[in-house]
């Protein structure tokens, strides 16, 4: 039974967007919580401010040491996850970080292994496994509805592409962009990765090129229990962010479309007319934000396992790079495991 009596107190490392859309759903979205820190480099005093979030600073260690404060959510860089994560356990505080927590899977090793140590609570920041829909869909494949999933199909395409800046420091598309799908391959089929064949291309945006990474990607999978998968991604599509799956099983097939403003759809001489799909992630996965905290929350609350473990986030990583190394070697890899 829950104990509702329990208040969660929160720091944040980290004020960008992500930091500031975690903040917003714990302060407003999330009961049986209080944000009390958030720390940043480069912290925007007046939104703090705005937002009556009693602790602020620059140097997220002020919060360490803070009796009062039960978890602490890494929003900060990626190149700082794995470190800041270290410290937060060390300190005995409960985390949930935001992906990845490396790139190197032997970095995300030993921080994870710092965790198990301290026996704090680690949360890793898939967020779409929370989306109403996906979540749906992979109730109906755990249910056995669908029978033995044979493929699964997830089609991923952002609104527009990052700057190039941006691409150079991200570990590539795939630890970056990908990541989130190849978690949703696991989260739907139920099964590890075991080998993927990555095609990629530079049709979007030439500077992503120079970059060193691609912005057009088709990937085939693997899975341990025999499904086979396919991912499809691309930096830009001009009529907004659109997500979507499909899981294809023994027993029947289950979808999942686009969401949109609405489900207005109008016909007319001219023809068919509904809404784009939402524009950007922030829109659409706005209910799984809040809904990943809560489970988080229900977790630090009840002291039970985390839906997205820190070995969730270690898988995706090994897919990834072997979908780097499949892309390099134009063959299929295996995924090394967990």
């Amino acid at each position: 039974m829950k104990n509702e009596t329990k208040t969660v107190t929160f720091g944040i490392i980290g004020a960008g967007r992500i930091g500031k859309l975690h903040a917003d759903n714990l302060l407003s979205r999330v009961e049986g919580v209080r944000l009390k820190a958030i720390t940043d480099p480069f912290l925007d005093e007046e939104w703090a401010a705005s937002r009556n979030i009693p602790v602020t600073g620059k140097d997220h260690r002020i919060m360490l040491d803070d009796p009062e404060i039960d978890a602490i959510l890494i929003g900060s860089p990626s190149v700082e996850h794995a470190p800041q994560l270290i410290e937060c356990a060390e300190a005995g505080k409960h985390i949930f970080c935001e992906k990845p927590i490396a790139l190197d899977p032997e970095i995300i090793r030993n921080a994870l292994a710092e965790v198990d140590k301290s026996g704090v609570k680690l949360q890793v920041g898939f967020n779409r496994r929370f989306d109403p829909n996906f979540s749906a869909v992979q109730q109906q494949v755990s249910s056995g509805a669908l029978g033995e999933p044979h493929i699964i199909r997830i089609t991923s395409r952002d609104p527009a592409p990052p700057p190039a800046d941006y691409v150079a420091g991200s570990g590539g598309m795939f630890l970056d962009m990908t990541i989130h799908d190849f978690d949703m391959a696991r989260f739907l089929s139920g099964s590890e990765v075991t080998e993927v064949h990555a095609y990629g291309a530079v049709l979007v945006d030439p500077e992503i090129g120079k970059a060193g990474d691609i912005d057009t990607a088709v990937i085939s999978l693997k899975f341990a229990n025999g499904a086979l998968g396919i991912i499809e991604n691309s930096r830009k599509a001009v009529y907004g962010y659109d997500q979507r799956v499909e899981v294809f099983g023994s027993k029947g097939t289950v979808l999942a479309d686009n969401n949109t403003p609405t489900s207005m759809v109008i016909f007319n001489e001219s023809g068919t007319i509904r809404d784009k799909p939402l524009y950007f992630f922030l829109e659409r996965y706005e209910k799984a934000f809040v809904a990943e905290m809560k489970a988080f929350v229900d977790a630090v609350r009840e002291k039970t396992p985390t839906p997205v473990s820190g070995n969730d986030g270690l898988a995706t990583v090994l897919i990834a790079l072997a979908a780097k190394q499949s892309l390099k070697s134009g063959k299929p890899e295996k995924v090394d495991s967990i």
